[in-house]
C-alpha cells in the first residue's frame, strides 16, 4: 500500500483537513474571508514544504481581494504551522506556502463559453436528419 499511496500524499491529506478547520476557527485576519477553502495541498517528498492552494466560494471577488487573502494567510503561516504541530503527530511540520487556485473561475468561464457556443449553433439536428 505504501507504494500506491506515498506518505507525502497522506500527510498532505491530513494537512488539508486540519488547515480547513484551523483557518475557519483560528484565523482572525479580516482579509481572509469566511468562504476561503483549501482546494489542494502538495507536500514535497521530504515533507519540508507544503504548497497550500486556496479558493473561495465568492466568484465575484476581485483580484485584489484574493491577493490580500493569500497575503493574510501567508502572514499567518507561522501561527497555523504551530497549531498544526499540536494537532498532528509529525516530527517536523512543513513550512506552509499559500497560493490562490483559480481552477474554479476558469471552469466557470469555460462553461459559459461552451454554453454560448451551443446557443449560437446555426445548424440544427432536424436539418441534419432531413439531409440523410
Amino acid at each position: 500500500m505504501a507504494r500506491d499511496y506515498p506518505r507525502s500524499y497522506r500527510v498532505a491529506d491530513q494537512i488539508q483537513r486540519e488547515l480547513a478547520e484551523l483557518i475557519r476557527t483560528e484565523v482572525k485576519d479580516p482579509r481572509v474571508p469566511s468562504t476561503m477553502t483549501i482546494a489542494a495541498v502538495d507536500v514535497n517528498k521530504d515533507l519540508s514544504v507544503a504548497k497550500v492552494f486556496v479558493s473561495t466560494f465568492d466568484l465575484q471577488s476581485d483580484d485584489q481581494t484574493r491577493e490580500d487573502a493569500v497575503e493574510g494567510l501567508n502572514q499567518a503561516s507561522g501561527y497555523l504551522r504551530k497549531l498544526l504541530g499540536s494537532a498532528m503527530r509529525l516530527r517536523v511540520i512543513p513550512q506552509l506556502r499559500f497560493y490562490y487556485d483559480n481552477v474554479q473561475e476558469d471552469a466557470t468561464r469555460l462553461s459559459s463559453i461552451i454554453d454560448d457556443a451551443v446557443k449560437s449553433n446555426t445548424t440544427s439536428d432536424d436539418s441534419k436528419q432531413e439531409q440523410q
